[in-house]
């Protein structure tokens, strides 16, 4: 069962290494062109797993996905014009 997760950007020196992330968490995308990868990792184990990824020799840095945390439900504050005529339109 899988709980709340967190996305970690981890750029890397190169993708030779790349295996021995597996066991940090679940790689969802490895780029070759810009040598990154995007893997999820559990919430609570996040700072944790940070900490030991950094100390490896082949990572350049990691960073943590801020979407859990950022709003994403919008209120539009103007209405919109052309919603609004089409409303009063009378049949």
């Amino acid at each position: 069962m899988v709980g709340n997760r967190v996305g970690l950007a981890i750029w890397v020196q190169s993708l030779k290494q790349v295996k021995q992330l597996k066991r940090f968490g679940n790689i969802h995308y490895v780029s070759k062109k810009m040598k990154y990868v995007v893997m999820y990792c559990e919430e609570g184990k996040a700072e944790e797993t940070m900490e030991k990824l950094k100390s490896f020799h082949f990572v350049k840095d990691v960073s943590m996905s801020m979407r859990p945390w950022i709003k994403t439900e919008y209120q539009n504050s103007v209405p919109d014009k052309e919603k609004e005529f089409d409303y009063k339109m009378g049949i």
